[in-house]
């Protein structure tokens, strides 16, 4: 295992791990205020075309929708399984909740890719091949461009969370994560988390629109 020393502009592991925190902290503000924005614009016009959207709405995959968040609920206990672990110094422990952290996210992107597979063939992707349906007009369209806005940027997201996931196993190989310093960690499980809250406010506004 490796000798670990902060940064030459920290004093300790402690203040090192302290400054990682509020950074992510802060980041997550800024992320916070540019989907609430977007989240917000969509309810505005889901307002002003409360048919329209429902209507639209109801052609969304539902089973996709509903397993991901199963899938996103199950890695957030993951991460914080993988923390406890480096918490307490179990390696083995701490990589395998990593990769099960890992996986659930993959299979996440994999149905969202199938999803939007399933929206080509529907029809439903605005600019490409989109079709508007009688009861969808005017303004059905724009449901579908909030959907694929919103989604598009989460799963990248995700896929940048997922890279932080793998550099972090690369990272527990190196024996560079010890219950003394394990503040990288903690900070990519804030990122996950973040991640994860975004897909709890997506999912009703883009699945049981329409459904109720």
């Amino acid at each position: 295992m490796r000798s670990l020393h902060p940064e030459i502009q920290y004093a300790t592991l402690s203040q090192q791990g302290e400054t990682a925190q509020l950074g992510m902290w802060v980041f997550i503000a800024t992320e916070t205020l540019f989907f609430g924005a977007l989240i917000f614009t969509y309810f505005v016009y889901r307002n002003a075309y409360p048919k329209e959207f429902a209507e639209a709405g109801r052609d969304a995959v539902l089973w996709c929708g509903s397993v991901n968040i199963g899938l996103l609920l199950t890695s957030s206990l993951t991460m914080v399984l993988a923390i406890d672990a480096a918490a307490d110094g179990r390696r083995r422990h701490l990589k395998n909740w990593l990769l099960a952290t890992a996986a659930l996210g993959i299979a996440f992107v994999c149905i969202k890719g199938f999803e939007w597979y399933l929206d080509y063939i529907h029809h439903d992707v605005p600019s490409v091949n989109f079709i508007t349906k009688p009861a969808e007009v005017p303004a059905g369209e724009l449901f579908w461009v909030f959907y694929f806005i919103a989604t598009s940027l989460h799963a990248l997201h995700l896929m940048i969370g997922l890279g932080l996931i793998f550099y972090m196993l690369w990272r527990v190989r190196r024996g560079d994560l010890t219950p003394a310093y394990y503040a990288p960690l903690e900070v990519v499980g804030l990122y996950w988390s973040f991640v994860d809250t975004v897909w709890v406010f997506l999912f009703p506004a883009i699945y049981l629109v329409g459904r109720s």
